[in-house]
C-alpha cells in the first residue's frame, strides 16, 4: 500500500507540475518596436492550453520582428504579438473613413484589400461629370459603429495624400470601391 500510494503521489505531482519554458517581455515593448535580444527573457511556465506564449526555443526567431500589439513588462511574447512590417509603413499614414452601407460595397472588406475612395457630390446635386477624384488605399483594419450605423474603414495611404482624403473623408461624401483581389 506505502508503494502504491507513493506511485500514485507521484504521478500526481508529476501531471501538475508540467511546465515548459517561454518567452516573456523583460521591459514594456512597445507596439512597432524591433524586438531585440535583451528585450526578451525566458521564463518557466504551468502549461495550459489556454495560452499560447511562443516557446523559448523560438527565441532566434523572435529577435528582429516587430511587436504588432503592446506587451507589458513580463507579458508573454505570443504569435500573434509578432510582425514582420508596422503599420502604417514608412512614408504612409492611416485616415479612417466612415460610410454608410450604401457607401461601400457589400462584399465585406478584409485586410489587405486595395480600394479607392472616391469623392461623391453632396445629396441633391448633380453627378460628376468626367471621372471624380479618389485616392488609392489599402484597408488595414475595418470595424462597425452601432452608434452610428456606419462601417469604420482604415485605410493606409500614401502620407502626402493623407490630409486630402482626411478632409473629404470628413465631409460624407465619399464612397468605396473595392478593387479586384488578384494580384
Amino acid at each position: 500500500m506505502v508503494c502504491l500510494g507513493a506511485a500514485l503521489a507521484a504521478w500526481a505531482w508529476t501531471a501538475t507540475t508540467n511546465t515548459t519554458e517561454v518567452l516573456v517581455a523583460r521591459d514594456g515593448i512597445a507596439r512597432g518596436q524591433v524586438i531585440e535580444a535583451d528585450d526578451l527573457a525566458r521564463v518557466q511556465i504551468g502549461t495550459d492550453p489556454a495560452l499560447d506564449p511562443m516557446p523559448a526555443s523560438a527565441f532566434d526567431t523572435v529577435v528582429g520582428k516587430r511587436a504588432s500589439l503592446d506587451i507589458a513588462a513580463g507579458g508573454f511574447v505570443t504569435r500573434s504579438a509578432l510582425a514582420t512590417t508596422v503599420v502604417p509603413a514608412e512614408g504612409s499614414s492611416v485616415v479612417g473613413v466612415a460610410v454608410t452601407p450604401a457607401q461601400a460595397p457589400s462584399e465585406p472588406l478584409q485586410v489587405g484589400d486595395r480600394v479607392r475612395v472616391v469623392v461623391t457630390p453632396p445629396a441633391g446635386d448633380a453627378p460628376p461629370s468626367g471621372t471624380p477624384a479618389a485616392s488609392d488605399a489599402e484597408v488595414v483594419g475595418t470595424r462597425y459603429s452601432e452608434e452610428t450605423g456606419q462601417l469604420v474603414v482604415d485605410v493606409q495611404v500614401a502620407a502626402g495624400d493623407a490630409t486630402l482624403l482626411a478632409a473629404r473623408a470628413a465631409t460624407g461624401n465619399v464612397a468605396i470601391v473595392l478593387d479586384s483581389r488578384e494580384r
